[in-house]
């Protein structure tokens, strides 16, 4: 990123030859338009960029969520074998749509979304990419509103998810017996991906309390900082102001309280939801790798049983040799045509998962970094706060 600006901020023109290669796009300023259920929220895309295929330097386009959708929908009909970044489901509750606290999350998920996508070799070089940030917002409503490919509309990616996840599950449960890869470390892959949806799903149901926690307790003090207030009134001089700058304190401290809960929310518990919504989009590609090595053992099959019957048509001489050959011919193509898919899909995914790796261990790393300092931090504040009293309570209790 660091790079990146120093390049934006430079007096060499951006289309200069000796420029290295940048595509910086960021998701800000979210803004409610509409009302009622036509309601929506509208971002600002910012692209900065000395890619030659691109019009201009820097570029600014107004998007909405059904933009994204689409982008997504795009590039994962279109680049099988990478894992395609998540973007955030829709709420389902109408009345926190609209909350500052829902946009801004959503807001901070489309930005990393968009991020990972540019920052992504093969995937920054889309020309589906290239429409979204390019794009006027005319021929983004008329793309959204195109059939494209199998996906019939801009689907609920969850829901995509969610039925690759049940086919998947049916496999390993038995349920269905379809072909399936003998791969060791493929199954090893597998059984990792599982693994770790489960356990960041668990990590990140417990943030959400801890979130939750945070907020209540802090809603409480605040309810008992202006009791104590009340209480601090009533009484006589000294107790009184003592009770009164328990009062202060608490609701002090309510405040720090729910800071440290948006924090958590943001920085913690969000980062771990993007994760899990990640694994998801990894089980969509091996459902893909599952449906390629799949087609690849069927016409594999069919081609034998082609090859079979067209040695029984040359023994007997019949007239149909020619147009057996023909279809042995483009049978043989699909088949190779239908590895190639395959083994492209696997060269891919090997790749993808050191990406997935490597880019996790950054992201856990700064968020768990963030989650200690952040609780050390509110430790040591409450335990200041209170500290500071101790003096005056105790020369009203002596």
């Amino acid at each position: 990123m660091e790079q990146q600006r120093s390049l934006s901020g430079s007096s060499q023109s951006p289309r200069s030859p000796s420029s290295q290669p940048y595509l910086s796009v960021s998701v800000t300023d979210p803004v409610k338009l509409g009302n009622g259920v036509q309601a929506y929220i509208s971002y600002r895309v910012i692209t900065k960029t000395n890619f030659p295929e691109y019009q201009v330097p820097e570029k600014i386009v107004i998007r909405r969520y059904s933009d994204f959708v689409w982008l997504r929908d795009r590039l994962f009909e279109k680049y099988k074998g990478i894992f395609i970044p998540p973007i955030p489901e829709k709420s389902a509750v109408e009345k926190f749509r609209f909350s500052a606290e829902f946009i801004e999350m959503r807001r901070q998920a489309l930005d990393v979304f968009v991020t990972r996508i540019a920052s992504h070799n093969e995937l920054q070089r889309s020309f589906d990419l290239r429409t979204f940030l390019q794009a006027d917002e005319e021929t983004m409503e008329r793309l959204r509103s195109q059939e494209t490919g199998i996906f019939k509309k801009p689907a609920d990616l969850m829901q995509i998810f969610k039925d690759v996840q049940s086919k998947v599950s049916d496999v390993v449960l038995g349920k269905e017996k379809p072909v399936e890869e003998s791969n060791p470390k493929y199954e090893k892959l597998k059984d990792y991906v599982f693994e770790l949806e489960n356990h960041l799903a668990e990590a990140q149901k417990h943030a959400y309390r801890l979130v939750k926690r945070h907020r209540e307790l802090g809603q409480s003090l605040s309810d008992f900082g202006k009791a104590a207030k009340l209480l601090g009134a009533c009484e006589g001089q000294a107790l009184g102001k003592a009770f009164s700058e328990v009062g202060a304190k608490s609701e002090m401290i309510s405040v720090k309280l729910q800071n440290e809960a948006h924090q958590l929310l943001m920085n913690f518990e969000e980062p771990l939801k993007d994760y899990v919504r990640a694994v998801q989009s990894i089980k969509t590609t091996i459902g893909d790798r599952a449906n390629a090595f799949r087609q690849q053992c069927e016409l594999a099959e069919i081609m034998k049983l082609k090859e079979i019957n067209l040695d029984k048509l040359m023994l007997t001489r019949s007239d149909r040799v020619r147009e057996a050959e023909n279809e042995y011919k483009e049978l043989k193509a699909d088949c190779e045509e239908a590895t190639r898919r395959f083994e492209t899909i696997v060269r891919l995914m090997n790749e993808e998962i050191v990406r997935f790796q490597e880019q996790k261990t950054q992201d856990m790393g700064i968020a768990f970094h963030e989650f200690a300092e952040g609780q050390a931090r509110l430790a040591n504040s409450i335990a200041d706060a209170w500290r500071s009293l101790l003096h005056k309570l105790e020369a009203c209790s002596a």
